[in-house]
């Protein structure tokens, strides 16, 4: 898949576009969005990743059609785990409502400009070596590992138990950061002084955590495609509309009680997948001699997307279900 210059600097200027227009329409002027607001423009950027999907599928074809619905698809889910994160660091600062949208906003395209440096540097890496299929397949197995355990173990951290990474715990320490908030401003002016204020903090920590996530969901869809335009404008699409879909889902992410247990099976699934690739493809000496693995089976692109979705409706639907009898015990215990 040949890629021109210029649709890659179409593509990031129209994504460019769509952020700016976001940052006008619903971050400039500070308020909480409503179930229905929230609603609308959610349903607007996921109609906006499908039209995407189809034209991308009639001008490449079926199967990067395919790689494209598949890495959106579970880009996506990946970024409904990481709202679970963003409210907590919400919490942890008592950021109010109100100016939440921005915060949130500056840290999306953050993750957007980083996972776009981690793409470009994994596309480097699978061009030069194709044993980075290795590291990819064990890393996204670990991961996979590490949150069926931490889901198994209802280990949910709240606001109370999240503590700042380093950077941020410096500039608490050696910034002038101050405890008041200045409406949306990242910096104030207090006592004739220049300031940073907790939405600074806040921007800063979603900044780092964006990069931790990048190391999960980048392997992840390089095991359901090699082309780094559909690497980059699945991640894009998912990204768009977090925003909204954070506001959307509020509550209900607490009753997804078996998300976690999906999402690692699907990048323990996706693990494997990205381990038998780079055994296809061996080059290391000490694995059979330095030669392919021609016995492994290929996993195509369209099992893989069934799987995703079976998975993601299955969890979905067991959580909805957990919850509301869970809900039904506790108002039958009430009376």
């Amino acid at each position: 898949m040949n890629v021109p210059a210029w649709i890659w600097e179409v593509t990031i200027a129209g994504f460019a576009a769509i952020f700016i227009f976001d940052f006008f329409s619903h971050v400039r002027k500070p308020h909480a969005p409503t179930l229905r607001e929230s609603a609308l423009w959610s349903v607007f950027y996921i109609t906006l990743a499908m039209i995407f999907g189809a034209g991308l599928w009639m001008v490449w074809g079926h199967d990067h059609g395919v790689e494209y619905f598949a890495g959106f698809i579970t880009e996506k889910s990946l970024s409904v785990d990481n709202l679970f994160v963003f409210a907590i660091i919400m919490a942890k600062f008592a950021v109010p409502r109100i100016y939440q949208q921005k915060a949130l906003l500056i840290g999306i395209i953050m993750a957007l400009i980083m996972r776009g440096i981690f793409i470009a540097v994994g596309a480097a890496a699978i061009n030069q070596f194709s044993w980075v299929f290795y590291i990819f397949g064990l890393f996204l197995l670990y991961t996979a590992f590490k949150l069926a355990v931490e889901s198994a173990q209802h280990k949910q951290q709240g606001a109370d138990d999240f503590e700042p990474n380093p950077l941020v715990k410096f500039a608490q320490r050696h910034l002038p950061v101050t405890d008041q908030f200045h409406e949306q401003k990242l910096m104030a002016r207090e006592n004739g002084k220049r300031v940073l204020t907790p939405l600074f903090l806040v921007v800063l920590t979603l900044g780092v955590t964006d990069v931790l996530f990048a190391l999960d969901s980048i392997p992840a869809i390089y095991g359901l495609t090699q082309e780094p335009y559909i690497v980059f404008t699945a991640n894009a699409f998912a990204l768009l509309g977090l925003l909204q879909l954070y506001f959307l889902l509020g509550g209900l992410l607490d009753r997804l009680v078996y998300l976690g247990f999906g999402l690692s099976l699907i990048l323990g699934f996706i693990g494997v997948k990205l381990v038998m690739h780079a055994m296809v493809e061996n080059t290391l000496p000490f694995i059979n001699n330095g030669q392919p693995l021609e016995w492994v089976p290929h996993i195509s692109t369209v099992l893989s997307l069934s799987v995703i979705i079976g998975i993601l409706l299955i969890t979905t639907v067991a959580s909805l279900l957990k919850s509301r009898a869970a809900g039904k015990v506790s108002s039958d215990s009430s009376h």
